[in-house]
């Protein structure tokens, strides 16, 4: 690109600090919308650990119960025959 002259720079330079200021501010818009996605990161993650720890808690609950049934069936069942 060839300049001609100082009128032509001039009005370049005016345009490039234009696109710079408009840079600028969508970079400080995009870090304002990068911490308020890291709270709620944080935030769904806490969610996560409080639905893992409940889902442990329910299925013990349940392999709990299951073992029971085994054992319970366990029992019922013999090998032997007795006379009653």
């Amino acid at each position: 690109m060839k300049i001609n002259s100082k009128n032509e720079l001039n009005l370049i330079i005016e345009d490039l600090k234009e696109e710079i200021h408009e840079l600028v501010e969508e970079n400080k818009n995009l870090v304002v919308k990068n911490e308020n996605l890291q709270d709620e990161v944080s935030s769904l993650w806490a969610m996560m650990d409080e639905i893992t720890k409940s889902d442990i808690e329910n299925f013990s609950h349940i392999l709990d119960e299951i073992k029971a049934d085994v054992i319970t069936r366990a029992l019922m069942v013999s090998k032997k025959i007795v006379d009653c």
